[in-house]
């Protein structure tokens, strides 16, 4: 296994760890740290840094990355590519992908490729929810799927507090 170049990410969401090279961004991890590490970010992770800190600031709706998927099954990259078709703001749902894909009984394919999104924020998996509209399943929890879903779009994902 190749040792890829990292760099680290820095948002209110967490610090997260960046990896790839110029053939394209591998993956992008939360990491349990609690302060970003001294880094020289490498060049080819410049741009993944950047955009990612626009975005979590509200200042990117897309990204402009390179990405490599590597060896990862035909379907799953199928998945990964409708994932990032879906506009900044707006969801969908497992059934609605899988449809897309010409086979709504795939769903749960669909949400196991989901599950193992390699680079999540870019690839956009936090913004495929129920065909009933409640959120579920993602890696990082709810909690942080909801407030993902909350920074693209505040009027229909914030919580809501009590008129009293």
């Amino acid at each position: 296994m190749v040792n890829l170049p990292v760099a680290y990410c820095a948002s209110a969401f967490g610090i997260f760890k960046i990896t790839g090279d110029e053939n394209g961004i591998q993956s992008i991890q939360l990491t349990p740290k609690k302060v970003l590490p001294k880094q020289v970010v490498p060049a080819s992770l410049k741009q993944a840094i950047r955009q990612l800190t626009q975005y979590f600031n509200g200042r990117r709706k897309e990204f402009d990355l390179k990405l490599n998927f590597g060896d990862a099954p035909a379907f799953h990259q199928e998945v990964w590519q409708e994932l990032m078709t879906i506009p900044y703001g707006h969801t969908t749902s497992y059934s609605a992908i899988a449809n897309t894909l010409g086979d709504v009984n795939k769903m749960r394919a669909v949400g196991q490729a989901n599950g193992k999104n390699p680079i999540p924020i870019v690839v956009p998996c936090h913004r495929v929810i129920a065909k009933s509209g409640k959120l579920q399943g993602y890696y990082y929890g709810l909690d942080m799927k909801r407030k993902l879903l909350e920074l693209e779009n505040p009027l229909s994902f914030a919580e809501q507090g009590s008129l009293f």
